[in-house]
């Protein structure tokens, strides 16, 4: 976003002194000419910074430049820097207002933070699937103090221990690389891998948590709006996904795929049936769509499966059997 851009074009003019457009342009991996742009906003915005020419010239703030805000604590901060980083920053052409709005809340953070607050940012998203005016507060049931360990050991780039209950099941403590904290709906999402697989876990269903001394193993450079695209529809189709190798006729193969949540493969057999591999959301999500289909499917794997099928079925046919 041109908002977080702007933030550490003037972090990077803070902490490094006078830089070249060429120099800026390398180290926010954009354009001069963009570089030359958000120069202009900042200055439109009542920034301070000025240009020196010649061949060691550049571009510099105003010596002594400081902003003022003040009565904020670290996470009232960076509550305000999450909140205005991501969508609505150019919202009624407020693009550069909020930029210096940024910048001030930057200033508020301890010294020992302000290196680290635009990347602590990145690791929040507020509500990807909503616009600006239909965003709403997180209303998790975990404890507060569980949501802070939770927070802390993301923006710490530390690994996590939480006691998780995934749906149906009694709570099970986990080990967790913790990548970003996601809020959609009203609902506070951890994303995470475990043992290098990508996991999904929604907040209110944690009892407990604690940040180890260890660092996490995760990606520098993350999106959390990429990873969450990808990852969300197969966590709200739920923990217990169900892979199933199904024969079916093809004339209600659209049937099949309409039900499943995807279609994972498909070939066709000597018969002209087709065979698919499928996923459902759980065990009886796939008992019950291929009970729809008759005789017109017939689950291959897993065992399990298919012997709840036969024996559904022989308890009907026992049912309307003809008597002598």
């Amino acid at each position: 976003m041109r908002a977080d851009r702007l933030v550490s074009l003037v972090l990077l003019l803070r902490q490094r002194g006078r830089l070249s457009a060429a120099t800026l342009a390398r180290e926010l991996e954009v354009s001069t000419r963009t570089v030359l742009r958000d120069i202009e906003a900042l200055s439109s915005a009542g920034v301070p910074v000025y240009a020196e020419r010649g061949r060691h010239g550049g571009f510099a703030l105003l010596p002594g430049f400081q902003t003022e805000l003040t009565g904020l604590n670290h996470d009232e901060a960076l509550a305000l820097l999450v909140a205005g980083s991501r969508r609505g920053a150019q919202a009624f052409g407020l693009g550069s207002a909020l930029a210096s709005a940024m910048l001030k809340v930057v200033d508020a953070l301890p010294e020992s933070h302000r290196d680290t607050a635009a990347g602590a940012a990145r690791r929040l998203l507020i509500d990807p699937e909503t616009d600006l005016l239909a965003r709403r507060v997180a209303a998790d049931e975990a404890p507060e103090s569980v949501v802070a360990e939770v927070r802390r050991a993301v923006f710490a780039g530390r690994r996590l221990r939480i006691r998780y209950a995934a749906v149906g099941q009694t709570p099970k403590w986990r080990t967790v690389d913790p990548i970003g904290l996601v809020t959609v709906h009203g609902q506070g999402y951890l994303l995470a891998t475990r043992s290098g697989a990508d996991r999904t876990y929604r907040l209110s269903r944690l009892s407990a948590a604690e940040e180890l001394d260890e660092p996490a193993q995760r990606p520098d450079g993350v999106d959390l709006d990429r990873a969450w695209q990808e990852r969300s529809a197969r966590f709200r189709a739920g923990d217990d996904q169900l892979a199933v190798l199904v024969r079916v006729n093809p004339v209600r193969r659209a049937e099949v795929a309409g039900t499943a949540l995807a279609v994972l493969s498909e070939e066709s057999d000597a018969d002209g049936w087709l065979r698919l591999e499928v996923t459902f959301q759980d065990p009886r999500h796939a008992e019950w769509a291929l009970w729809q289909l008759a005789t017109d499917a017939e689950a291959l794997s897993p065992q399990w499966l298919r012997t709840v099928l036969h024996d559904r079925a022989s308890a009907i046919a026992a049912r309307y059997g003809v008597s002598s």
